[in-house]
C-alpha cells in the first residue's frame, strides 16, 4: 500500500516526541547533566560516552521509523545532530558512526542502506562543525532548526546520489523531503530546548549561588578584616548557616574548632580538638576533601545529625592556616553546589585573612617607621641647643626660657608613640619649635613662613613635616652665606590635600634629586617610605629643584583618607 505523505508526517511527529520525551527524561539524570555541563573539560572519554548516548538516541529512532518504499523514515538525525550541537566535532561524527553504522548493518544490501547510513556520519559532522562555528553557545534553537534543514537535504542529496535505482531513490526523495526535513529541524530545535534547559538551570543555580556567596562576603568582611580568630569564625559561621542549606557549619583553626553553627552544637563546640582524621589532612595538605559517610566524620555522639561533609581548606599566602567545613544530614549528601559554594567562601575568606595581614603588617611598618623617626634624636642638634640656651641664660633670660619650653615641646612631640595621625597645625606647632631653636643658633639666615589655614584641621602623619624642614635648613639654607627663606604651604587639590615646603637655598642638579633623597638623612627617606606605605606608591615625595635656585619638596594625602582619620 501507497503510503501518503500526511499519513508521514503524522508517524514522524510521533517518533520525534518520542525522542523529545526521552531527551527530557535523560536531562534529569546527574551523570549525564555533569557530562554535558563539563564536556570541554571531560576529556576524550567523556566525550566519547556522549557521543555513545547519542548515538543510541539515533539507533531508537531507527527502530522506530516507518518503512517507505525500502526505506525507512526516522528521526536518526535527531539524537546525532543534537549531539554535534551540544557536544561539539567529536560527539557528533561518534554518534554519527554508531548511528550510522547500525542503519547500514540491519538492512545490508538494502536500497538505501550505504547512503542513509554514510549521511548519518555527514549530518554529525555537520553538527559538530556547526558547534564550532556558532556565534552563541549554547546553540540558540533556531540556530540548531537551520542546522537540521541543512542536514536533512544534505541527507536527500547523498540519497540520489548514492542509491540506485535513481528512479526509485527520485521517488523516495519526493515523499520524504517534506516530512522528514520539517518534523526532523523541529526535533533537533525541541531536542536542543530540552538540553538548554540544563543550562538555564545552571545559570539560575551558579546565579543564586553568587549572590549568596557575595552576601556572605559581605557580611563577614568587618570580622575577617581582624584576622582569622575564635570571634570571627563564630561570627561567620553564624552568616553562612543563615544563608544557606547547610546543616551545621564550622570553622577550625589548625588545631581546634574555632566556630560552629547548627546541628551538633550541643556536642561539637569552639575550642575541642579537630577530631576528624580527614579534617586533619586537609590542613596538612591544603586540598579540599569529601567526607560522604558519618564513620568520616568521627562523631560517637549517638543523636547527632551529621552525616557528610565538604572541609575546604582556610590559607594565607599558600599556606594552610585552619578549614570551612559545611556539613549535610544525610549520608553522600554533598553535591557539586556544596562543593562549589564551599570552595568559594573558603576562596574569599583566605582572600579576607591575607588582606587584614597584609594590612596589619602595613601597620607595624608604619608604626615601626615612626619609632624609628621618635628615635632619631640628633646629638648633635641637641647638643648645639643647649648651648644656644646656656650662652642667652646671661644676656637674655626670657628667650632661654622660651628656648628650653619649645625644645622640651619638640623633644615631647618626637618621643610622643601614641599618635600616629595628628593635625596639620599640630604638626606646624612642632615644626615652629624646631626652627625657634635653630633661628636662635642662626638669626638673620633662617626666615619662614606659613600658609595652612584652609587645611589646619585635616589630619597628617605624625612627623611628617618637620624632617623635611629640617631637610631645607641644613641642605638649603646653611650652605648658602645669606640664609634664605622657607616656606611651608598647603591646600585642597583634586580631593586631596597638597602640602608644600620651598626654599630659595642652594637647590641641586635635576640628577642629584635621587641621590639627594637618599643621602640627606634616615628623616627623608622615611618621609617618603611611610606616605607609600600609608596611601601606595603613588603619593611618595616629589622634589623638584634648580642648583643655585630653589628646592620644593611635595607630598599628597588623599583628603578622604585625612577627613576620615579626622572624624575617628
Amino acid at each position: 500500500m501507497d503510503i501518503t505523505v500526511y499519513q508521514l508526517l503524522k508517524s514522524m511527529i510521533n517518533n520525534v516526541a518520542i525522542i523529545v520525551m526521552l531527551a527530557f527524561i535523560l536531562t534529569k539524570i546527574p551523570i549525564f547533566n555533569r557530562l554535558l555541563l563539563k564536556h570541554r573539560q571531560v576529556g576524550l572519554k567523556g566525550k566519547l560516552i556522549l557521543a555513545l548516548i547519542f548515538g543510541l538516541f539515533g539507533i531508537l529512532a531507527t527502530y522506530n521509523g516507518f518503512p517507505v518504499k525500502g526505506a525507512i523514515a526516522n528521526a536518526r538525525v535527531i539524537g546525532v545532530i543534537a549531539g554535534g550541537l551540544v557536544g561539539g566535532p567529536i560527539v557528533g561524527i561518534g554518534a554519527g558512526i554508531i548511528a550510522g553504522a547500525h542503519r547500514y548493518a540491519i538492512d545490508i544490501g538494502g536500497f538505501t542502506a550505504l547512503a542513509c547510513g554514510l549521511a548519518t556520519v555527514v549530518e554529525g559532522f555537520i553538527g559538530g562543525y556547526a558547534h564550532d562555528k556558532a556565534a552563541v553557545k549554547p546553540v540558540k534553537a533556531s540556530f540548531a532548526f537551520k542546522v537540521g534543514v541543512v542536514a536533512e537535504l544534505t541527507q536527500m542529496a547523498m540519497i540520489l546520489l548514492i542509491a540506485r535505482p535513481f528512479a526509485d531513490s527520485l521517488e523516495l526523495v519526493k515523499i520524504i523531503i517534506i516530512p522528514m526535513t520539517l518534523m526532523n529541524s523541529l526535533g533537533i530545535a525541541l531536542f536542543v530546548m530540552v538540553i538548554q534547559n540544563i543550562y538555564g538551570e545552571r545559570e539560575k543555580t551558579a546565579s543564586k549561588q553568587a549572590q549568596m556567596v557575595l552576601k556572605i562576603a559581605d557580611q563577614t568582611l568587618p570580622f575577617f578584616r581582624h584576622g582569622l580568630n575564635n570571634y570571627s569564625a563564630a561570627e561567620a559561621t553564624k552568616i553562612i548557616h543563615k544563608h544557606t542549606q547547610a546543616v551545621a557549619v564550622a570553622i577550625t583553626d589548625k588545631d581546634k574548632i574555632i566556630g560552629f553553627e547548627g546541628a551538633g552544637r550541643d556536642h561539637h563546640k569552639p575550642g575541642m580538638p579537630i577530631r576528624t582524621r580527614m579534617a586533619k589532612e586537609v590542613i596538612k595538605t591544603g586540598t579540599s576533601k569529601v567526607a560522604g559517610r558519618k564513620m568520616d566524620i568521627h562523631c560517637g555522639h549517638k543523636s547527632c545529625r551529621l552525616n557528610s561533609a565538604i572541609m575546604v581548606p582556610l590559607k594565607n599566602r599558600d599556606r594552610s592556616i585552619g578549614s570551612l567545613v559545611i556539613f549535610s544530614d544525610q549520608s553522600n549528601g554533598i553535591s557539586s553546589i556544596e562543593v562549589e559554594l564551599a570552595t568559594g567562601l573558603a576562596q574569599l575568606f583566605s582572600t579576607q585573612i591575607e588582606l587584614s595581614n597584609i594590612e596589619k603588617q602595613k601597620q607595624d611598618l608604619a608604626r615601626a617607621e615612626l619609632n624609628a623617626l621618635q628615635a632619631q634624636i640628633n646629638p648633635h642638634f641637641l647638643f648645639n641647643a643647649l648651648n644656644t640656651i646656656v650662652s642667652y641664660i646671661r644676656i637674655k633670660p626670657d628667650v632661654a626660657r622660651e628656648l628650653l619650653i619649645h625644645l622640651g615641646d619638640f623633644f615631647r612631640k618626637n618621643l610622643d608613640q601614641a599618635q600616629q595621625m595628628v593635625t596639620l597645625q599640630t604638626e606646624i606647632k612642632h615644626v615652629k619649635s624646631y626652627i625657634a631653636i635653630e633661628k636662635a643658633r642662626f638669626g638673620d639666615k633662617l626666615d619662614i613662613r606659613y600658609d595652612i589655614n584652609q587645611a589646619q584641621s585635616y589630619m597628617v602623619p605624625s612627623l611628617i613635616l618637620q624632617p623635611l624642614v629640617e631637610n631645607s635648613v641644613k641642605h638649603g639654607l646653611l650652605p648658602k652665606k645669606a640664609g634664605g627663606e622657607i616656606r611651608v604651604s598647603s591646600k585642597i587639590k583634586d580631593n586631596n590635600l597638597f602640602i608644600k615646603i620651598w626654599d630659595n637655598g642652594v637647590g641641586m642638579d635635576t640628577s642629584m634629586h635621587q641621590q639627594r633623597k637618599t643621602e640627606s638623612g634616615i628623616g627623608l627617606v622615611n618621609v617618603d617610605d611611610r606616605l607609600k606605605n600609608l596611601y601606595g606608591e603613588g603619593y611618595s615625595l616629589s622634589i623638584d629643584s634648580e642648583k643655585g635656585k630653589f628646592t620644593e619638596i611635595s607630598m599628597l594625602i588623599p583628603l578622604q583618607s585625612s577627613r576620615r582619620l579626622k572624624h575617628g
